[in-house]
This record gives structure tokens, sequence and C-alpha cells, in this order.
């Protein structure tokens, strides 16, 4: 029956389009490990899911130049970075969390923290609320489109980073519970972080994990290789920041 339909889908010329590249589908499991399923529904199983530009795809900036973190991109997100210098590292982590919980409707759980502790909810913005100096002011209508929650999360770029974000994550207390969603954030100015995208483990417990990021100035959100895209907790990477993947700086939303 599938054969007689895909023929007449021929005979008719219809397209049926590939479903899209993921890490789960382009990335192969190491020799002797198994991926660790993330939960249906969960942070980790959205982000495994993520779409990915075609294989061979240059890591840019907003500005549409090849990035200079490009030497270590294994794969590129399809997901829009911008035409500002706004979604750098810290930001990026921040946009996958926010594209989450829209997509999974969860409008109230919408809220990051500005560096001046001020609390920038979603919500808030949605009814036609509009940061000033560490309040809301009314100033437009009510407007729950895709376009505000991006023209929102360009507000949170601008006042937020890496310190707090770092003060917002939960420390992860057994760094063998690490899962996709974790991030290896260390707070500064700069200060960096990576959202892992993957988790395997082989029959010691011994984990390897894929990782994103984006970087200074802003770019696509790359999955990060070095030599392998499979890293591994304190060992040593030469990708720039690469002390970061470490228990230490380990945390989670």
């Amino acid at each position: 029956m599938n054969a007689m339909i895909a023929c007449l889908l021929l005979f008719l010329n219809i397209n049926i389009a590939p479903p899209p590249d993921n890490v789960v589908k382009r990335f192969a499991v190491p020799a002797g490990y198994h991926r660790i399923p993330a939960s249906p529904g969960s942070f980790g199983a959205w982000l495994q899911s993520l779409p990915l530009k075609p294989a061979g795809t240059p890591t840019k900036t907003y500005k549409g130049d090849i990035a200079r973190t490009d030497i270590y991109t294994a794969a590129v997100i399809d997901m829009s970075v911008g035409n500002q210098d706004l979604q750098q590292c810290a930001d990026a982590v921040m946009r996958l969390r926010g594209e989450y919980l829209y997509q999974q409707k969860k409008y109230s759980e919408i809220s990051f923290n500005f560096t001046s502790g001020f609390k920038c909810d979603y919500e808030h913005y949605t009814k036609g609320y509009r940061y000033k100096n560490d309040h809301w002011v009314l100033k437009a209508k009510p407007d729950y489109s895709y376009q505000t929650f991006l023209n929102y999360m360009n507000l949170v770029f601008s006042y937020a980073g890496t310190i707090s974000l770092q003060k917002e994550l939960k420390a992860v207390s057994n760094p063998n519970d690490l899962k996709p969603g974790d991030v290896f954030i260390r707070g500064g100015s700069p200060g960096h972080c990576f959202i892992v995208l993957d988790v395997v483990e082989n029959a010691a417990h011994q984990k390897q994990f894929l990782l994103a990021q984006s970087f200074m100035p802003a770019q696509n959100i790359q999955v990060l290789q070095y030599g392998s895209p499979w890293f591994a907790m304190d060992q040593h990477s030469g990708i720039l920041y690469g002390e970061l993947i470490s228990k230490n700086y380990l945390k989670r939303f």
C-alpha cells in the first residue's frame, strides 16, 4: 500500500519534504555508547529535535561574515541570529530556553533577570509594558505575536548576560546526572557559556555530549567540534573557553 501511495504521489508530481535534520540524526553515537533518552516534551528533547542547516554550512556573524569560531563548526542550528550584535553567548542560551517555552505555550515561565537584578518577564512585555530604568511602563497595546516575542528577547539580550544568567541557573549537584539543556557557564566581562544538546553514556557510566554556543560578535548558534563533536567533562579541549567544560561550571535551568 505504501508503495502504491508513493507511486501515486510521484505521478501527481507532489514533492514530500524530508523531515528536518537534527543532532540525533546527524551525529552517530560513539562506539560503545548509547544515547540517554530525554523525557518527551522536555527542554532536552526539544534541543535534540532542533533543525540544523545543511551539512557544510559555515557559522556566520550577524553581518553575514564567516565567524572566527567557524573552525569549530560541526553543524549550524537553523535559527535566526538577527541583524544586531546582540545574540552572543549567554543570549543564545536564553534564546533557546525562551523559544522552547514559547513553543510549549508556557508564557508565564518566560522570564530572565537583567544584570541589574530587574526581573524581565515576557507576560509584562506582551501586555504592552516596556522597560525603563528598572521599571515597567505601559506604552503599547497587548501583542502576543512571534515578532513581539523576538523583540522581547532582544531586550533581554541588551541587559542580561553571563553574570545574570549564572546567578539564575542552579548548580548541578551530581555531574553524573548531566542531561541535555544543562549549561557550562562562567559569568564575567567577558564570560562565556556552552549548552548541552545531547548526552551519550557507556557501560561504565562515562558520558560524552554535544555542545552549542554563540560568540562575540553575535553569530549563528553552532554545534561544536574539536576533532570530534563529542566532548567529555574535565578532558582537554582546544576550543575557546574549553576550560569551562568541567563540573565546576555546570548549571541547569
